[in-house]
């Protein structure tokens, strides 16, 4: 009996413990919170940051997911999801005003009763913050089952000035119906659509359509679960708009910032993009603009528009801040109304003016402007564009004014860009390079082109031939990031030759990546073939393994004067030299150094 007694004892149901261990940590609130940043991949800048809920370090409810899963079975979803929302707004502090904190909140709750709305504002309001500062983020944990109560327990939150985020697109099958039932403002798309996106071209596809059919509804996507730099390289020349991983910052207590390595790749990839697209920034197209104090009375507003009768509209600012935007038009039609004046005259602007206008920064490109302008709403769609710098009101653009910029960029572009590859043509090139050389400050010209291409093309078709020179523009732009500088240049002289105009101070670093990168992705081109050997132009069989990639780098110090004749003649001659090796291979060269410079540098020559 006292075997059988103790046995009894020592079996405790571990179910109850957990659940006992579960409610001890409901209702002493023992979860804590960790933030993660959400990068701009057009400015490199933090947009915001996500909230994550921790249960108590080193237990068995530490992982999130076993937490909610656990709440979720014993029926406490909705106090677990309200005390970590208490606990996330708790803890955010912004140095920036404009950035936003991201909110995770499972679709089941907005159909529970007791999810009562304005208490999330009452925490907001505690900590200094409004409700433009968040964005309630839909989680895929469960689908969402009404979206009628869903629609509508969502404007109550957006006419407060709240933002809406689809969670997890693409990994669950009812995120593409949330996203057409609730037409969120931000869609943040799957780790697994992510992952290895720069070697795989479906997912490429995927995530490209998703960004053309985002910019369609004014929706803006954050990719998330970014860990590579070459995800983040291919994801900021695709046009999406923000960034999330481990990469770009990890989950913590304390709120990070983007690093200047990261910065740097966001901000040359962003460049490649304009440049391939051939748009100015917005910031090119500033005009000034009339500011009013939020505290100002409309009649001194509408006085204004009555003295300036060619003025459409004036912005709203707070401690140089925009805030709000009131057009001309929509002014007097609201005081035009019965009773209009004896409404609104005395009352201050910030109870008319319109309180989400579109604001973007300086630095984006006038292309995504122009889809977001003309993505609002038909009533807003001629409203003054916003511009800010560092985050300080700076001016407005027009419509007609980013349309026009838009026509006659493309009508340039159409003329010089390369048709295959999207990259600047020959016309370009030429304005680069002389650019640079009028500037006469230290840079690198790199000429590349593939040894044995027609050989490939004969053997494995046009389409593969063409495959391979857009994969070899990517292994450029690829290297310069890892490698290069921001200013740096890339052009697309025809067939398979591309030239680099770079800044970066060791452009044998800048070589040696680009030949690595092509060597370990040219084998994916064969299709597992075997061959003894290969042709060259003339039709002479070389024993070799395959396309290699061949570089010829002229340094121009620039100390003494340096042609464009000059150049042409040494980059021949060095061509011969680097093809005359075996496997990839670069040789570099120097012009416009002091004489007794140029003499001791010589020529160096290198295979891999």
């Amino acid at each position: 009996m006292k075997n059988d007694t103790m046995n009894s004892s020592d079996h405790t149901n571990p179910v109850s413990t957990k659940a006992e261990q579960f409610m001890e940590i409901l209702s002493g609130k023992k979860i804590y919170t960790v933030y993660q940043p959400i990068v701009s991949l057009i400015e490199g800048s933090v947009l915001g940051y996500e909230a994550l809920t921790r249960g108590p370090r080193h237990g068995f409810f530490a992982s999130p997911l076993t937490l909610f899963e656990f709440a979720e079975k014993l029926g406490v979803l909705y106090q677990l999801e309200r005390i970590a929302r208490e606990k996330a707004i708790q803890g955010a502090r912004f140095d920036d005003k404009r950035q936003m904190l991201f909110i995770n909140i499972s679709a089941s709750i907005l159909q529970d009763p007791r999810f009562i709305p304005g208490q999330t504002l009452e925490l907001l309001q505690e900590q200094g913050l409004t409700p433009s500062n968040v964005v309630l983020e839909l989680t895929e944990r469960t689908s969402i089952e009404d979206f009628s109560l869903a629609k509508k327990v969502l404007r109550h939150y957006r006419n407060q000035g709240y933002k809406i985020a689809i969670d997890d697109a693409g990994a669950g099958y009812s995120s593409l119906q949330a996203i057409a039932e609730l037409n969120p403002d931000f869609i943040k798309v799957d780790k697994s659509l992510i992952h290895s996106i720069y070697a795989n071209k479906t997912k490429e596809y995927i995530v490209e359509t998703l960004v053309m059919f985002a910019q369609k509804l004014n929706i803006q996507i954050i990719a998330e679960g970014i860990e590579e730099v070459e995800e983040l390289v291919k994801l900021t020349r695709l046009g999406v708009h923000f960034g999330q991983g481990y990469l770009l910052g990890k989950p913590s207590e304390t709120f990070e910032t983007v690093s200047a390595d990261n910065k740097n790749v966001i901000l040359q990839h962003r460049r490649i993009e304009q440049w391939a697209g051939g748009t100015c920034s917005i910031g090119d197209l500033i005009t000034p603009v009339q500011l009013f104090s939020v505290n100002v009375p409309i009649s001194q507003v509408a006085n204004y528009f009555k003295q300036n009768v060619s003025v459409a509209g004036a912005v709203i600012v707070s401690d140089d801040m925009p805030v709000g935007l009131i057009m001309r038009e929509r002014l007097f039609q609201q005081l035009a109304g019965q009773y209009g004046f004896s409404l609104f005259w005395n009352r201050s602007i910030d109870q008319m003016m319109d309180k989400n206008p579109l604001i973007v920064d300086a630095q984006t490109p006038v292309e995504l402007v122009s889809q977001l302008a003309t993505s609002r709403d038909i009533r807003n769609l001629y409203d003054l564009v916003v511009i800010t710098e560092a985050g300080k009101m700076a001016g407005v653009a027009t419509i007609h004014s980013i349309l026009e910029c838009i026509t006659n960029s493309r009508m340039e572009t159409a003329k010089v860009a390369s048709p295959l590859t999207g990259l600047p043509g020959n016309i370009q090139i030429h304005r680069e390079l002389g650019r640079r050389l009028a500037d006469k400050k230290h840079f690198s010209v790199i000429y590349a082109d593939l040894d044995y291409f027609k050989w490939f093309n004969d053997k494995f078709g046009f389409q593969k031939g063409d495959q391979l020179i857009q994969f070899t523009a990517d292994v450029i732009l690829q290297s310069i990031a890892a490698c290069g500088t921001p200013s740096d240049f890339v052009g697309h002289i025809g067939g398979d030759d591309f030239i680099v105009l770079s800044n970066a101070s060791d452009s044998r670093k800048l070589c040696k990546e680009i030949i690595r990168r092509f060597d370990a992705g040219v084998c994916l081109f064969y299709d597992s073939e075997e061959w003894t050997f290969v042709e060259d132009r003339e039709g002479r069989r070389i024993e070799s393994d395959g396309v290699t990639i061949s570089l010829s780098v002229i340094v121009c110090e620039c100390r003494t004067n340096v042609t464009l004749e000059q150049i042409s003649q040494t980059a021949a001659r060095l061509k011969k030299q680097s093809k005359a090796k075996s496997g990839s291979s670069y040789v570099i060269d120097v012009l416009g150094a002091d004489a007794k410079d140029e003499a001791g540098f010589g020529v160096d020559a290198e295979p891999t």
